[in-house]
Parts: structure tokens; C-alpha cells; sequence
């Protein structure tokens, strides 16, 4: 007998066993990450996001039910352990213990968490309890990506900036960035900045959805600053499209082996700039499952070129 071969044959073994648990849980498709801008974190190319609907947000308020916590809870995980480590929340979607029930097993510092703080909350002091509420509700000692959800124009924004970096200085987040800000907001905020910079600006950016595209992201580009789009899918019509579009996707589907329009959709977003993360919301695990199917391919000029052609039809 070979003796080096029968040493060998217990660890071809393990390595297909290995391979085999892996598939089961991940499938064979590794997970795309990316630096987040100038930040250079490793995060996933795609993230998960956790506004839910305004009945959830009011039946959380008021009677303090999490409807469907079970399902949500079991989405996120499903997509922590497919690689996903981006989560995107807020204080005001109450969804902030979800998101600690999906992580609680997970390693902290392999997740990317980023929450936000309420345009109402953005006084100085209002600042800091708002963040000390929500890692209280994330069961976490620091916020990965702390935002600010919408500009108040009756709220100095030196304020509300210098609260921001009181919670970088003191280890409570790592990273600043706004929500729902033009670019004339951005530069304002980056101005009344001492020691940190805008790591990014969360906006509504899909395929029907392209203002951004005159201004802010060329900006965004230009500093290294990340966008991350919500309603990618824009509000779901996307993963039903209608007529042209409808024809436009089902061809580029064909060649892209059976894709469907919500994963040319997210694919689109990502092909745009390297610095385009996506947020789709993750509330349902099938769901997670059908966009993760964005990554791993990429489309082309000519399809990028009929998809927008299609959608401003």
C-alpha cells in the first residue's frame, strides 16, 4: 500500500465534506466585497435593508409588536450567512432589535452596521442620547456607520456635526455619513467637519429613479464618497416591469441565464460606480436568496445602455 496515498485519503475527504456543508449553505457563488469607498472597510456588495412599511413602524410605536419578527429575524441571518456583513437600519424604522437578534452569533467586527439618527433628534445632546438608545437596541458597543436620515434646516448643521464627531472621538461610531442630502447639504455638513469626513450619503437611486446622476454622483466619485441607494427595486416595480421595459428586460434575462428583472435591476445599480451599494430590503429569506443572484456577473454597455433607454420610456 501507498502510504502517503492512504494518509491522504482521510483529508480528500474532509475537503469534499467541507465543500458539500458549504453548498448547502452558500451555494458554490462566493460573496463579492468591496472597499467602502475611502474608508477601504471590506463590505459586501450588496447590503440588507430594514425599513419594513409605515403599518410595521406605527404597530411598533404603538403597541409595541414587531409583526413578522420571526421571518425578518430569519431574512437577515440567511444573508449573514451568505456572506452579506452590510445591514442598514435606523431608529426610526424600529427595526434596530431585529437587527440585534440577526447578529447576536456573529463575529462584531466582520459585520458592517449602519443605523441613523431621526431629523428631530439632531441637536447636540439629542445626538448622543439617539445613538446611546441605538446601540442599546443593537446590544453593540459601536456603530460601524452612523447617519444622519434627513437634513433640518431648523437644526445649525455645525451642531449636529460636532455631536458626530463627540461619538467618533469617543469610539461609539467609526464612520459618519448623511441620508436624503442634495450636494449643496453635503458640503455644507463636510464643511462643519473638524476631524472626519462624509463616508456617505444614503438616497433613493434606481433605475427609474436617476437624479442623482446630474450632480451628486460624479461628487460622490470625485471623494471617494459611497452612495447607498435605497428602493433599488423602486418600491417593487422593477421586479414587475411593464411594457417596454418589460420587453427589454425578458431579452437581456435570456443572456444573462434566466436573471430575473430585480437582479438586472440591483446588477444595474452596481454597475454604475464601484461605489454604489446597494440596500434592498431584506424581509423575507427567499428574497435575500433572489438578490444575492445580482452578484457574480455583470452587465454590459449595450445592456446598461437599452435597460435606462427602456425605463425612461
Amino acid at each position: 500500500m501507498n502510504l502517503s496515498k492512504a494518509d491522504d485519503f482521510p483529508k480528500s475527504i474532509y475537503v469534499i465534506l467541507f465543500v458539500f456543508i458549504r453548498f448547502l449553505l452558500n451555494g458554490f457563488d462566493d460573496m463579492e466585497y468591496r472597499e467602502f469607498g475611502w474608508t477601504r472597510a471590506k463590505v459586501s456588495s450588496i447590503g440588507m435593508g430594514t425599513y419594513y412599511d409605515a403599518s410595521y413602524i406605527v404597530t411598533s410605536l404603538l403597541f409595541h409588536r414587531q409583526m413578522g419578527k420571526e421571518e425578518k429575524v430569519a431574512a437577515l441571518k440567511r444573508g449573514l450567512d451568505l456572506g452579506i456583513n452590510l445591514i442598514d437600519t435606523a431608529e426610526i424604522y424600529q427595526s434596530e432589535g431585529i437587527v440585534a437578534d440577526a447578529i447576536e452569533r456573529h463575529d462584531r467586527d466582520d459585520l458592517f452596521v449602519a443605523t441613523k439618527v431621526f431629523w428631530t433628534h439632531l441637536r447636540y445632546k439629542s445626538v448622543l442620547k439617539a445613538a446611546a438608545n441605538s446601540l442599546k437596541r443593537l446590544k453593540c458597543s459601536y456603530i460601524d456607520l452612523y447617519q444622519i436620515h434627513f437634513p433640518n434646516s431648523m437644526v445649525p448643521i455645525g451642531e449636529t456635526m460636532k455631536a458626530m464627531e463627540k461619538l467618533v472621538e469617543d469610539g461609539k461610531v467609526r464612520y459618519l455619513g448623511v441620508s436624503n442630502f442634495s450636494l449643496e447639504q453635503m458640503e455644507k455638513a463636510e464643511g462643519a467637519l473638524s476631524k472626519n469626513k462624509i463616508a456617505s450619503n444614503q438616497v433613493e437611486y434606481n433605475l427609474k429613479a436617476r437624479g442623482i446622476e446630474k450632480d451628486l454622483l460624479s461628487y460622490c466619485e470625485q471623494k471617494s464618497i459611497v452612495i447607498l441607494p435605497y428602493r433599488p427595486i423602486a418600491h417593487g416595480s422593477l421586479a414587475d416591469p411593464q411594457g417596454k421595459l418589460k420587453i427589454v428586460m425578458d431579452t437581456i434575462s435570456q443572456k444573462h441565464n434566466g436573471k430575473t428583472p430585480a437582479q438586472l435591476a440591483l446588477n444595474w445599480l452596481m454597475t454604475k460606480s464601484k461605489l454604489i451599494f446597494p440596500i434592498p430590503r431584506a424581509s423575507r429569506p427567499e428574497r435575500v436568496d433572489e438578490n444575492v443572484g445580482s452578484l457574480g456577473w455583470s452587465l454590459d454597455g449595450e445592456d446598461t445602455r437599452k435597460l435606462e433607454e427602456a425605463a425612461d420610456s
